[in-house]
C-alpha cells in the first residue's frame, strides 16, 4: 500500500539530528521559551522575509491570537465582519468567531480553489473590517488583488498560511500571517506547533504577550492572555528541518508537474498550477464527478487518498447559524475534491505506479 502520508520515512532522516537536539534540551534543562523557540523564530521570520516571529501552541491559535491583538490594539472591535473564504478548512472560521468577530463567507474561485477577489467587494459594508485570506493546499491567494481592495476600503487583511509554507510569488504581502507546524504540513513538527509572522511590532508585542497569561514580566500580567507557547523540543526539532524546507518543497513540486503532465484521463480534473513558486503542494487535489468510486478504485489498487475536505465547513453541524446558507461552488468543490499521495517520502516508482493506474481509471 501507498501510504496517503508516510510520516515515519519523511521524518527519518532526521532522527539522528533529532536525537541530539533533544539531548541538547535535556541537558540545559529549559522547556519553555528558552533558546531553541528563540532560535526558531529569528530563522523563520529571515525565511518568511518579514521582522517578527511569535511561536506559539498550534495554526489555530496563531489566527485567534492574530485578531485578539488587533482587538486589543483597538483596530478592531469583538462584532466587527470579517471576510472569509467558505472553501476551506473550518479553523479559519472558528478563529474569527473564537476572537468574537463575526465570519462573513464568500465563494473562492473555482480554477484555484482560494478566496475569488471579485466576489469579496459585494460582501463589504460598514461592518467589514477585515479579510481573511486562506491559502489552501499550498497555494498562495491572489494577494496582490486582495491587498489593493484592502487599502481602498481600508480594511485589515490577515492570511492563514497553515498549507503554503515556502510559496513565493512576485508580489511579496507585508500582512500579517498564521503558519501551523501540525506534522503532516510542509514543515511539520513531531507534535503541534505554530507561529505568527508579522514587520508589525506593536502586533508581534502584544501577541508575545498574550501567549504567555498576557504577561512579559513574570507575574505580573497586563493583558487577559492565554496559554500557547510554541515547545521547546517542537522547535528544535523544526530547527533541524527549517533549512531542508525548499528542497524537499522543489520535491514536492516535481511530482506535482509530473502529476499535471502524465494523468491524462478525462475523468479527473487537474488542478491549477502556472509553473511559479506561488504553489508548495501541501496537498495535491484532483476532482471527479464519482470521487466515492475513484477513491475505492485506487484502495484496491493499493493506493491510499485522503478528501480535503468532505463537508464544507457551513455545513457543519458546530456552525449552524451558517447552516442555512447556500454556496454552490464551494459545496461541489467539497463532493469532488481527493488528494492524491504527495511528499518528500514518495518515490518516483511510486508516482509511476500513482499515474499508471489512474489513467486505467
Amino acid at each position: 500500500m501507498i501510504k496517503f502520508l508516510d510520516l515515519q520515512k519523511i521524518n527519518q532522516p532526521y532522527e539522528a539530528a533529532f536525537q541530539e537536539k533533544l539531548k541538547t534540551v535535556m541537558q540545559k534543562g529549559w522547556y519553555i521559551l528558552g533558546d531553541e523557540v528563540k532560535t526558531f523564530e529569528t530563522n523563520f521570520a529571515n525565511f518568511c522575509h518579514l521582522e517578527f516571529c511569535i511561536g506559539v501552541a498550534n495554526g489555530l491559535d496563531a489566527l485567534v491570537l492574530i485578531f485578539k491583538a488587533y482587538i486589543q490594539l483597538g483596530k478592531l472591535q469583538k462584532g466587527d465582519e470579517v471576510i472569509v473564504p467558505a472553501n476551506t478548512y473550518i479553523a479559519s472560521i472558528l478563529a474569527i468567531l473564537q476572537a468574537d468577530l463575526i465570519p462573513v463567507l464568500v465563494e473562492p474561485d473555482e480554477t484555484t480553489f482560494n478566496l475569488n477577489p471579485n466576489s469579496i467587494q459585494e460582501k463589504i459594508n460598514l461592518k467589514t473590517k477585515a479579510i481573511l485570506a486562506v491559502h489552501l493546499y499550498g497555494q498562495l491567494a491572489d494577494m496582490e488583488k486582495i491587498d489593493a481592495i484592502a487599502k481602498e476600503n481600508n480594511l485589515l487583511v490577515i492570511e492563514d498560511a497553515a498549507q503554503s509554507h515556502g510559496a513565493k510569488s512576485n508580489y511579496e504581502s507585508k500582512n500579517a500571517k498564521a503558519y501551523s507546524f501540525y506534522p503532516g504540513k510542509n514543515l511539520g513538527a513531531l507534535g503541534d506547533g505554530g507561529a505568527v509572522v508579522t514587520n508589525d511590532f506593536e502586533l508581534s508585542k502584544t501577541i508575545k504577550s498574550l501567549r504567555n497569561y498576557g504577561s512579559e514580566i513574570k507575574y505580573k500580567n497586563d493583558l487577559i492572555g492565554v496559554n500557547s507557547r510554541l515547545d521547546e523540543l517542537q522547535a528544535a526539532f523544526l530547527n533541524v528541518k527549517l533549512p531542508h524546507l525548499f528542497n524537499e518543497n522543489q520535491h514536492r513540486q516535481s511530482i506535482a508537474k509530473r502529476y499535471l503532465s502524465e494523468i491524462t484521463n478525462p475523468k479527473i480534473k487537474l488542478p491549477f498550477w502556472d509553473f511559479a513558486q506561488n504553489h508548495v503542494f501541501h496537498l495535491f487535489v484532483i476532482r471527479t464527478e464519482n470521487r466515492n468510486h475513484l477513491e475505492t478504485f485506487l484502495k484496491s489498487n493499493g493506493i491510499e487518498t485522503l478528501i480535503h475536505y468532505p463537508i464544507a465547513p457551513h455545513q457543519q453541524k458546530a456552525l449552524q447559524s451558517l447552516n442555512n446558507l447556500s454556496f454552490p461552488i464551494t459545496e461541489r468543490i467539497h463532493n469532488e475534491v481527493l488528494s492524491l499521495p504527495l511528499s518528500p517520502a514518495l518515490t518516483f516508482a511510486e508516482v509511476d505506479f500513482i499515474i499508471s493506474i489512474l489513467n486505467q481509471y
